[in-house]
């Protein structure tokens, strides 16, 4: 990713009051980019979007994505050059609770972003985030590339597999990739693993229940202990989508359609094992149990292959699990002795960019 290309870069973000969006917007408020988020308030309280005032150096809209003529509006307005789509349903097992809205969202909010897009002509890139659930599981023990198919056991997976699908067909219907002979609209679609950092606060996620189980002083409760997970920083998959979004402009023709962005091997460990790292390195007798309750079905195993963007994109993971673990508990120690959240979260942006820039190129 080149830092300066972002500068002045007018972006439209939805769903930039989550988790990954808040992360998302502080990173390209660094870079310099001209930024707008569209998005209901934030889902939790507290949140990563309030604690760390994401919105005080963008402009910040309130709206839903299934409402089409206010996205329609919101974009046509803006104008913007840029397009990250991360509004989502994105809980599976409130999924199997509200199906109706889950699809909805996932499935009619991306094609009322692409409709407002396709009638915006100020706009030369759009990067839709899905989810590494949308591919049809067949708990296999190798990683699934982004030729396979899609699919979906439960509702919320099934709605990011239609995503993948609607994205394609507007892609191929609508919009020309773009080149440097001719500038079009570039549309990629970008799949991460198991996202994990400091100021989730989300439900039925594992280091939100862990963080919050730890911070009333009560054993975190695991529901499968042993279900295998990619697991990655949250800023390792944005690096992604960013990196994506520059080639995407640079030259669409090449960079369209699916791309992975996991985890490497070593990092795709059971729940169990995670939790016990996070809560041996927090101490103070934090402890975990298993939840013997019945819940809905979860994959077992699931693992994407990232080899394209690793030879495309030039893109690769820079923490390891054990580095990971540690920003977490940085960030959420912060919280807990009730110190400001923003320097913290800038910190790890700025630490990540260092790391990466140095990293060797594998």
């Amino acid at each position: 990713m080149t830092t300066s290309f972002w500068h002045e870069k007018k972006v439209f973000i939805t769903g930039h009051t989550g988790f990954k969006g808040s992360w998302l917007s502080l990173w390209l408020e660094q870079l310099g980019a001209i930024l707008c988020g569209y998005a209901l308030s934030p889902p939790t309280e507290p949140s990563l979007f309030q604690l760390a005032k994401v919105g005080d150096k963008m402009v910040s809209l309130k709206g839903d994505v299934r409402d089409s003529n206010a996205l329609y509006q919101a974009i046509q307005k803006q104008r913007p050059e840029i397009i990250f789509h991360l509004a989502a349903q994105a809980l599976v097992r409130r999924s199997y609770q509200d199906p109706v809205d889950t699809f909805a969202t996932n499935m009619m909010g991306t094609v009322h972003l692409l409709e407002a897009a396709r009638q915006t002509d100020s706009v030369r890139v759009i990067v839709i985030i899905t989810s590494d659930k949308c591919y049809e599981n067949k708990e296999w023990f190798w990683g699934y590339r982004e030729t396979d198919p899609m699919g979906g056991f439960d509702p919320y997976s099934c709605s990011k597999g239609c995503a993948e699908l609607i994205t394609s067909a507007y892609r191929n219907s609508y919009f020309k990739p773009s080149s440097s002979v001719q500038p079009g609209v570039a549309v990629a679609t970008a799949r991460a693993g198991n996202v994990i950092g400091g100021g989730d606060w989300g439900e039925d996620r594992l280091i939100p229940d862990i963080m919050r189980s730890i911070l009333s002083h009560k054993p975190v409760l695991i529901r499968n202990p042993d279900a295998i997970r990619p697991w990655q920083h949250v800023l390792e998959p944005l690096n992604g989508y960013l990196l994506l979004a520059e080639k995407l402009w640079e030259n669409g023709n090449e960079f369209s359609g699916g791309w992975n962005f996991g985890p490497s091997d070593d990092d795709t460990v059971p729940v169990g094992t995670l939790t016990r790292q996070i809560i041996d390195l927090w101490g103070h007798g934090a402890q975990w149990v298993c939840d013997q309750g019945e819940h809905p079905h979860e994959a077992h195993y699931l693992r994407l292959d990232s080899s394209k963007a690793r030879l495309k994109l030039g893109w690769q993971p820079v923490l390891t699990l054990d580095e990971t673990i540690e920003w977490i508990v940085e960030w959420y120690r912060t919280y807990a002795n009730q110190q400001m959240i923003q320097p913290v979260t800038l910190k790890q942006i700025e630490k990540y960019q260092q790391l990466k820039n140095d990293f060797p190129v594998k």
